[in-house]
């Protein structure tokens, strides 16, 4: 078996027509993870005796003749800022180093329930805070295509380990593009649904008002299964939307592009986006048109504050969610280290070195600015006004809902960068989420799809370039058809890293 190949309904079928077990699929998936990770870094903890035992447990099922659930038996890879009982969950970061998940996630527990074999808990940027996956405490994660460039962020390692063949899929989150861009660096298929569809219960949170789980995978097929597994309303997460949740996998070939009209924002495809990577999503688009659909300009005039605004409203509800990491209750705390002991000797002391030596760079500076943010005299002038920005992002994208279907845009400005590259620009790197955050202020479901390669820097070696659909509120059947319908015409999705 080919891992790197292998699909999730591809090896479906070949347990129930007993080409292999769900055992010797497990342990392929494990044997590849020693062979390669070393190099690409894709996983923090691996849990290769949980997954081998969950395997087994489906085995003696299949052997029953009992239904086979779509993902039972199947490796998967969990981003590291989800939570898993009694399996290290570290945010990446070693303020949470030694943290052992008390319960699991929601999404856990229900892909728990369809009998997923869980492999491990990928790399990710610390507390997810970044595009690169360089600010993960453990080091960064290495793109397949190229193992001297950044795989993207922040769900770096759960891209990886996919496009790698480690696993069959991941679920990441999404805040601010942090599934779609790494998607488009290693060219998977990345799912962001809509805000509310599947519940943030058990996710360490970073911006709660934007935080999603979501998808990495081969292919949409891949996507719409594990969605269909992890969506619905959940009473321990009141953002959840109690609507439900259609059987998505099933309903993929029942659309059509020729009954959709795609919009293309003129913001989207301005100077700063790589002549190549915008000579291969226009290429998308008029391979959408020659499937019947209607292309038409629109504009999102807002978009051009979306950067701003997002890291604005992102630091400030960071700074209150790290608030938590004092020292005292979980985590990294300086009074189990000797080495503080004279320091260490009173309240504020134990706080403020705690926070000092546990947090990364990109932490403290998220919250140093977000704390700017909401301080008294500065609170209207910058959260304030943010927020009411953020309203006119998301009014664009109603307005021009009204006109189209769905929208069509990059993923990223350009292919996956070198590891380095951007490390001390700090400012720059925060421009990678530039096509991706729009739709997360917005709340809105997005995919990004393989849709070409291009050159980077201009070497020769090419690299995956992503094409990026969003659709309005709770449209990811639509979404999904249409996504589908593209890939079924082209054959990027079916090319694979030499790794």
């Amino acid at each position: 078996m080919d891992l790197k190949t292998l699909t999730i309904s591809q090896a479906h079928q070949a347990l129930k027509q007993g080409d292999y077990s769900a055992a010797e699929l497990t342990a392929t998936a494990l044997a590849r993870v020693k062979e390669l990770d070393g190099s690409l870094r894709s996983f923090i903890t691996v849990t290769g005796e949980q997954a081998l035992a969950q395997a087994k447990d489906v085995d003696q099922k299949l052997a029953t003749g009992a239904p086979l659930g779509l993902l039972a038996g199947l490796p998967a890879g969990i981003k590291d800022v989800i939570l898993t009982k009694d399996v290290l969950t570290t945010a990446s970061s070693k303020m949470l180093a030694n943290y052992l998940g008390v319960y699991d996630a929601t999404v856990v527990a229900k892909l728990k329930a369809q009998e997923m074999v869980m492999i491990g808990k990928n790399n990710c940027d610390a507390f997810a805070h970044g595009s690169s996956t360089e600010n993960s405490d453990f080091g960064p994660s290495h793109n397949p295509w190229d193992l001297s460039r950044v795989p993207g962020g922040s769900s770096g390692g759960s891209a990886a380990a996919v496009a790698a063949g480690l696993c069959l899929y991941s679920i990441g989150t999404d805040t601010g593009g942090s599934i779609r861009q790494p998607a488009s660096f290693c060219g998977l298929v990345g799912l962001k649904p809509t805000y509310g569809r599947a519940s943030r219960y058990g996710l360490i949170a970073m911006t709660s008002s934007t935080d999603v789980p979501g998808v990495l995978a081969k292919t949409v097929e891949d996507c719409a299964i594990v969605l269909e597994a992890m969506a619905g309303r959940d009473p321990l997460d009141a953002t959840t939307v109690d609507k439900p949740v259609p059987s998505y996998s099933k309903l993929l070939t029942e659309g059509k592009l020729d009954s959709l009209t795609v919009g293309v924002p003129k913001e989207y495809f301005i100077k700063g986006l790589e002549p190549a990577v915008e000579i291969k999503v226009r290429e998308a688009i008029k391979e959408l048109a020659a499937r019947g659909a209607k292309i038409k300009e629109i504009s999102l005039p807002h978009t051009a504050y979306a950067v701003a605004t997002y890291y604005i409203i992102t630091p400030a509800e960071v700074s209150a969610n790290l608030a938590r990491y004092d020292g005292l209750r979980y985590g990294y705390s300086v009074t189990q280290d000797a080495k503080f002991a004279d320091e260490a000797k009173n309240l504020s002391a134990v706080y403020n070195l705690s926070r000092r030596h546990g947090f990364g760079a990109e932490a403290k500076r998220r919250i140093m600015i977000g704390t700017y943010a909401l301080s008294s005299g500065y609170y209207d002038a910058y959260y304030l006004q943010a927020a009411k920005v953020r309203t006119l992002i998301k009014r664009d994208f109603d307005l021009a809902f009204k006109e189209v279907d769905l929208i069509a845009t990059p993923t990223a400005p350009h292919p996956a960068f070198k590891i380095g590259e951007q490390t001390d620009d700090p400012l720059q790197m925060y421009l990678e989420d530039i096509f991706v955050i729009a739709a997360s202020l917005a709340g809105l479901p997005a995919v990004s799809l393989p849709c070409g390669f291009a050159s980077a820097d201009g070497e020769s070696n090419l690299l995956p370039v992503g094409l990026q659909l969003i659709g309005p509120q709770f449209s990811e059947v639509g979404l999904l058809q249409a996504a589908y319908q593209y890939e079924q015409a082209t054959d990027w999705h079916l090319r694979q890293p030499d790794i």
